[in-house]
């Protein structure tokens, strides 16, 4: 899944944060935050928080996620809590070795991003053992987990069904379609495919569909490359591409084939590249879901649960869900939208997520030009 970094400013973040977080935060009304919460917390401010993100290859998680992470937290605990954090770099076997130094460091509480939602389980239970609460972050972890947040991730895929559709139009019925799924060893993917089958099944033809190893856009690429030679460039349709990372790599892999357009592809997560190729036409839509809200609200949980503050953890906690190991876990889903080049005003630069100068580089002006992005 690996991007273009961006150049977004901490300064106009941390600004959107404080707009945008109110909407699903409960500081604002006074539930979560200020020193009568501190007053009956079974743990003060003191506190420290194990933040385990899966790999380096998706922009958000380092750009976005984990500062936001860490600044909630410590306005939160008026900067007395501390962040332990630790990526994968995308290896089962390093998160497992993080998640056991997280336990004997005996950090209050841990926010994991599972590289496998199935391994984990087994950190997560030596978690529980030692007394450490686990909140599974952005995909849904196994074993006995004390909370999740994510996005509805089969509510990204019907978005991304839908968007095609709509790219296709009356041609729908009979457009050969190629899908190119997530990783098997990520829960959300079976969610995305679910949502996404949902709307494009016995609307469209799917062609072909690949499950796409670690999310890597190498495989990706190369799977629409056997595509292209089993279906014929000329016959494809549109891509269903579940995030953007693999989009980049289906782009690329059409363009070289020696189309002179690309067919409608999907994407996921707002990265900037993406949001470049939908100025410049290549690529049709991505989802943009708010990491914003999900991780500030995540930081709130965890600091919510360590000070014992049940009722400000429920509220916050109002969904349910399922994993394989676990039913009824108790969770936050944040919206969804789909990003085209007629809102990009209206969800990224809106939000302080880009600026217009981030997405307006050189080579994409006269396109930014074109749809009046400036």
């Amino acid at each position: 899944m690996k991007t273009q970094p961006g150049s977004t400013p901490v300064r106009s973040l941390t600004t959107a944060l404080a707009a945008t977080a109110s909407a699903l935060s409960l500081t604002a009304c006074g539930v979560l935050g200020g020193d009568n919460a501190s007053a009956v917390s079974k743990k003060g401010s003191d506190i420290t928080v194990g933040l385990l993100l899966p790999d380096r290859d998706t922009t958000r998680f380092e750009k976005f996620d984990r500062p936001l992470i860490e600044q909630r937290i410590a306005s939160l605990t008026h900067a007395k809590g501390k962040v332990r954090y630790a990526n994968a770099g995308g290896s089962v076997a390093t998160q497992g070795k993080q998640f056991e130094q997280m336990i004997a460091a005996k950090v209050d509480v841990v926010l994991v991003d599972a590289v496998d939602a199935k391994a984990i389980a087994s950190g997560v239970r030596k978690a529980k053992d030692a007394g450490i609460p686990v909140i599974a972050y952005d995909r849904l972890a196994e074993g006995p987990i004390d909370a999740y947040i994510s996005h509805d991730n089969e509510l990204v895929g019907e978005v991304q069904g839908r968007s095609l559709l709509e790219a296709l139009g009356s041609k729908a019925a009979t457009s050969k379609i190629v899908m190119m799924n997530g990783s098997p060893a990520d829960p959300n993917t079976a969610r995305f495919k679910k949502g996404a089958l949902g709307e494009l099944e016995n609307h469209v033809i799917i062609a072909k569909s690949y499950d796409t190893e670690d999310w890597l856009p190498a495989v990706a690429k190369a799977n629409m490359r056997k595509a292209i030679q089993s279906v014929g460039l000329a016959n494809i349709a549109a891509v269903y591409s579940a995030n953007d990372g693999m989009a980049g790599a289906v782009i690329d892999a059409v363009k070289e084939a020696g189309a002179g357009t690309t067919p409608p592809v999907t994407g996921q997560d707002a990265d900037l590249a993406a949001v470049q190729r939908i100025v410049s036409g290549e690529q049709y839509m991505t989802v943009y879901k708010s990491f914003m809200l999900e991780a500030t609200n995540a930081a709130e949980m965890a600091v919510a649960k360590v000070q014992g503050r049940d009722i400000a953890f429920d509220a916050l906690t109002r969904d349910t869900v399922d994993s394989p190991t676990q039913k009824g876990i108790p969770s936050m889903l944040v919206p969804v939208v789909a990003l085209t080049k007629d809102n990009i005003k209206a969800t990224v630069i809106k939000d302080g997520v880009y600026t217009v100068k981030d997405i307006c580089t050189p080579k994409y002006q006269a396109d930014c030009a074109a749809i009046d992005l400036t």
